[in-house]
């Protein structure tokens, strides 16, 4: 991965090759000492600051801000309005939906500068976050979670657990291609569409034949 300024990219692009260089839009503003790894578009009207970091294979949609600091793994997808301040953390093959927000102060004031007081918040590998949902600062989001649409998220969520509502609540398990499952009497399930077996166990979800 290297600081790169990247490629001009059109509306048009075309199908990403082996390995290609980053393609960053030409309304675009991506800073001096942002580092943008292989294969990552930037879409229209986004900013990327100095210091962040975004893997191979990424995409940022219209109108995504990433501010300096932040570190977005490989293969991220981020769909338009999205937000990205300081001590957010994306693992790899993550997906944020449209105007689902971040923050990074519990108690943010005008007249107050909590610049000291950021709180990390780490979205674990494959997790999914829906369209408008909210993010405190400070949680986790396990690999694979998923979060509903307009979820309000102000606790950790495990591994490959389904939350939503305001505030959100645990409602059931995904599989790690996006499936609901449905458990059995032994906390067993298999995924419809991967055939991928999970069980449960003391409230931890976990695949057996990945």
């Amino acid at each position: 991965m290297a600081s790169i300024t990247s490629t001009t990219m059109e509306s048009t692009s075309r199908p990403l090759q082996t390995q290609p260089p980053a393609a960053v839009h030409e309304t675009a503003v991506v800073d001096e000492g942002a580092e943008l790894g292989a294969g990552v578009k930037v879409w229209h009207f986004c900013h990327v600051m100095p210091g962040a970091v975004i893997g191979e294979g990424s995409s940022l949609g219209q109108n995504t801000f990433v501010a300096r600091g932040v570190k977005i793994g490989a293969r991220v997808k981020i769909q338009n309005n999205v937000s990205l301040y300081e001590g957010v953390v994306l693992e790899d093959d993550v997906f944020l939906g449209p105007s689902c927000v971040f923050t990074n102060v519990r108690n943010p004031r005008s007249t107050v500068n909590r610049r000291d007081a950021y709180e990390s918040t780490v979205v674990g590998r494959g997790a999914t976050v829906g369209a408008n949902a909210t993010i405190r600062c400070g949680v986790t989001l396990g690999p694979f979670s998923f979060v509903a649409a307009g979820a309000v998220v102000t606790e950790d969520v495990p591994a490959f657990a389904l939350v939503g509502g305001v505030p959100a609540r645990f409602m059931g398990w995904m599989s790690a291609h996006g499936q609901r499952l449905q458990l059995d009497g032994k906390g067993h399930a298999i995924c419809p569409e991967s055939g991928i077996h999970y069980q449960l166990n003391n409230q931890q979800l976990k695949p057996l034949n990945p």
